[in-house]
């Protein structure tokens, strides 16, 4: 079971900011093969929604942006195949609707997972693309 706090960037502090960044560098960076820079500027503007175990370390992330958009989804390595990604789902859709409710919620899905995000309600909005070398789908929930 997972301990979920959703905040802005003001609020995290410091250890818990670099378990953000370390995760998603350890994921998106190393693990996918993707040269990106990370803190792209929309942390600034996001809610920032952790997960972490009874030990207190991030096991999962969500970056919420109005619109609403859920983006930067992860899970730590460790941590997959224990429904995790689907509690981590759950709870940013939880979040979206608190922080904009009643608007649809949108997302760009690594195309692999398309049918992950569809058991949310996430339906195709856009043909496949490519970014970063991987294939993209754009998704939307209704309100």
């Amino acid at each position: 079971m997972l301990h979920w706090s959703c905040s802005r960037l003001e609020a995290l502090d410091a250890r818990s900011l670099y378990a953000v960044l370390k995760l998603r560098s350890e994921v998106f960076v190393v693990e996918q093969q993707c040269v990106y820079l990370d803190p792209d500027g929309a942390d600034l503007e996001a809610w920032h929604l952790l997960g972490r175990d009874e030990a207190g370390s991030l096991q999962a992330y969500a970056r919420l942006l109005e619109g609403p958009r859920i983006g930067r989804v992860v899970t730590a390595p460790g941590a997959r195949g224990a429904g995790q990604g689907r509690a981590l789902m759950q709870q940013a859709i939880a979040e979206c609707e608190r922080l904009w409710p009643g608007q649809a919620i949108e997302l760009a899905a690594q195309a692999y997972l398309q049918r992950f995000y569809a058991s949310f309600g996430f339906e195709p909005v856009s043909a496949l693309y490519e970014e970063d070398g991987i294939p993209h789908i754009d998704m939307k929930r209704a309100a």
